[in-house]
């Protein structure tokens, strides 16, 4: 035994050593930029297509465990105990993530899409095996969440380890990152222009110089995944069948479904999100909960367990499912995915998104084959449609939804109605619900990209936000005696003119009124007569910035609100008094946001859990300072926000309730730091 330790000891230091010169002749060629990251790129795409591989046994495993039978000896007790599969997945999972994972501030791609944006690429990469070992039995007991959120984080993370370990710069990590997502959606679908498009359209959001890295990272994962399993894709697709341009409004029709679908999706995920997180039990019981939920719905729906690749390749090639059970899987899956991520369940919201559009997609089908017989139509077709319309309307990445619906399909045919309906679904989604399922989770934190960086100061706020609601109007049959008396009490140099409706039909400034009383031996005219009809208008939804330029060019003074559907129905009013308020608001959240990226840089580099943790009314430590609270050993405040205010606690900080600590902690640190904060109960 002391020969074989001394043995491994010595060859260990070998290969130290053959690392080391490794390195000195990489310092003394000095290659170039795109040679170290094409060369991390390739390393990079390998790791990925290797990662997703084992994730995919890691799934297959965890199912056979569970549904399989093995080990359990619950199959003679009746079809009941199916519903028991997620339950006991969930206690599983839940116990992992309590106390093998740290909590995250955002989870799957979000967080990926974060640390992307403000700690160029840093991620945790130590606890990706737990988290891929909770997402792999996640999926196999049942729960109703996909693997590409995983496969994603294996990549990215593989990335960014890779970076940190090189020790290259936050720009060449972040492009590390990018091309491990890409590549994570390269082996998950086996579709590597779909992943280079995922990378960069969603993770980084530009088209960059760096997309070479991208692409290679893609490919190297796609060769490796085929090479280990095969050139088919993630389910088998049929001949796509487009037999006349009369099909052309039935697509439009199926596109103005499923934006509305795609929008109610991700709304769904986020009300189950807060109500699972209003629920005081232990956080590890929650995915039971959450499972028992699942369980339930799928003892009726045996369908919606797991990922669903199999009955989207039953809706695609099986015997034509009946329309009523197209449209209970559609509101079955909905709602077990909903469940699924609201609990905590590990994995991801992308194939949901596919088994949503496929039922609706054949449902809609099944109809229009119904309506209209001499059309010939496949509902398999609208199926395919239906689940690139849905992907788009829920991630707000029509490219990648398109490009990765044609490399499965590998059919050009399918390009002009696929398009159709992904762009009308993605409109319509976007009015319904203006963040993706992705920057929803960072928009709510106040964190808004574009372009994969924050906004620009007057582009974060919107008119909505900071117009005057309650302003004085004044009517087009009014004298313009009365608009005067109205201008000297209010003290505005410009008021909207509505007609006897209430309609929006002009405004009337001090100046209109000064050039009128101008003229001699006019007769006294109305405000109808005097004021301006030719208007420039804002809208509530759009930015500051937008209606600022707008007003520039004119030089006006001030902008009728009105809304969208109803131009002439109006709002508020704008004012350049009103920008001095939208600067500071925006001032104000660029701070935070700038105070959310240290919290991100510091989780990165510390590799210590940094949390969030409100204090509550009637807490423990409420009304003492922060020096006389017995704060856990191991844990660090290290800001505190008040309001709008941020601020470097000291000693004598004096805690109130409202104040969101930011807690550098772990563990039972953590959870200390939660109870002082928390209501005491009587």
């Amino acid at each position: 035994m002391r020969f074989a330790a001394r043995d491994r000891g010595q060859a260990n230091s070998r290969a130290l050593l053959r690392a080391k010169d490794a390195w000195r002749l990489l310092n003394r060629l000095q290659p170039s930029e795109s040679v170290v990251l094409g060369g991390a790129a390739a390393v990079v795409g390998l790791l990925c297509g290797i990662g997703v591989w084992a994730f995919k046994r890691l799934i297959d495993l965890a199912h056979l465990a569970t549904f399989g039978g093995i080990g359990l000896g619950l199959g003679g007790l009746g079809s009941w105990t199916v519903a028991l599969m997620p339950v006991i997945g969930g206690l599983v999972v839940g116990l992992m993530l309590y106390y093998l994972v740290r909590p995250e501030r955002q989870h799957g791609v979000a967080g990926i899409m974060e640390s992307v944006a403000l700690s160029g690429g840093r991620l945790n990469y130590k606890a990706l095996p737990a988290k891929a070992l909770a997402a792999a039995i996640s999926i196999g007991s049942g729960a109703s969440v996909g693997p590409e959120d995983p496969s994603v984080q294996i990549g990215a993370n593989a990335g960014s380890m890779l970076g940190q370990w090189l020790h290259l710069s936050d720009e060449r990590v972040r492009t590390l990152a990018v091309a491990g997502a890409a590549g994570g959606i390269a082996a998950a679908f086996n579709a590597p222009i779909a992943g280079v498009f995922f990378g960069l359209e969603i993770v980084l959001g530009e088209f960059t110089g760096n997309a070479f890295s991208v692409v290679l990272a893609a490919v190297i994962s796609a060769v490796f995944t085929q090479a280990v399993s095969g050139p088919q894709p993630a389910f088998a697709v049929p001949a796509y069948a487009f037999h006349s341009p009369l099909e052309l409004p039935l697509y439009l029709g199926l596109g103005i479904l499923a934006g509305p679908v795609a929008a109610l999706y991700i709304r769904a995920l986020y009300v189950a999100r807060d109500a699972f997180h209003s629920i005081d039990v232990q956080p590890w019981l929650k995915p039971v909960l959450g499972g028992l939920g699942v369980g339930i719905v799928g003892l009726f729906l045996p369908q919606v367990f797991g990922v669903g690749y199999d009955t989207i390749g039953q809706i695609f090639n099986g015997p034509q499912f009946p329309l009523l059970l197209l449209l209970a899987l559609l509101a079955a899956k909905l709602i077990a995915t909903a469940i699924s991520i609201g609990a905590g369940f590990p994995g991801g919201v992308f194939a949901p998104s596919l088994y949503l559009g496929a039922a609706l997609g054949a449902a809609f089908g099944l109809l229009a084959q119904r309506a209209f017989p001499s059309l010939a139509i496949v509902p398999a077709a609208f199926a395919m449609v239906g689940m690139a319309a849905v992907l788009a309307g829920t991630v707000h990445a029509p490219l990648t939804a398109i490009i990765l619906l044609f490399e499965m399909t590998n059919d050009y045919r399918i390009i002009l109605p696929l398009m159709l309906a992904v762009i009308v679904s993605l409109v319509i989604s976007q009015r319904l619900h203006r963040e993706s399922v992705y920057t929803f989770a960072l928009a709510r934190l106040g964190i808004r990209l574009d372009k994969g960086r924050d906004v620009e100061v007057l582009e974060a706020i919107t008119v909505g936000e900071v117009m005057e609601p309650d302003f004085p109007t004044l009517r087009e049959s009014d004298r313009l005696v009365a608009a005067a008396e109205v201008f000297a009490n209010s003290r505005h140099h410009g008021l909207p003119v509505v007609n006897a409706e209430g309609a929006l039909v002009g405004i009337l400034t001090v100046q209109d009124l000064e050039r009128e009383r101008s003229k001699d031996g006019q007769p006294e005219c109305t405000v109808g007569d005097v004021c301006t009809r030719d208007l420039l208008v804002a809208y509530p939804g759009e930015s500051i910035g937008a209606a600022l330029r707008r007003m520039g060019t004119r030089d006006v003074g001030r902008l009728p609100v009105v809304s969208r559907d109803d131009p002439r129905r109006l709002i508020g009013v704008l004012r350049r008094a009103d920008m001095v308020k939208a600067y500071d608001v925006a001032l104000t959240r660029r701070a935070a946001r700038l105070h959310r990226a240290n919290e991100v840089l510091l989780g990165a580099y510390s590799e210590m859990g940094v949390v969030e943790i409100k204090v509550a009314t009637g807490a423990a430590c409420v009304g003492k300072r922060v020096s006389q609270t017995a704060w856990p050993r191991d844990c660090v405040i290290a800001t505190l926000r008040r309001g709008r205010q941020i601020l470097i606690p000291h000693g004598d900080t004096v805690l109130r309730p409202g104040d969101v600590l930011v807690v550098v902690a772990e563990g039972s640190a953590r959870a200390g730091v939660e109870v002082l904060c928390a209501a005491q109960e009587d």
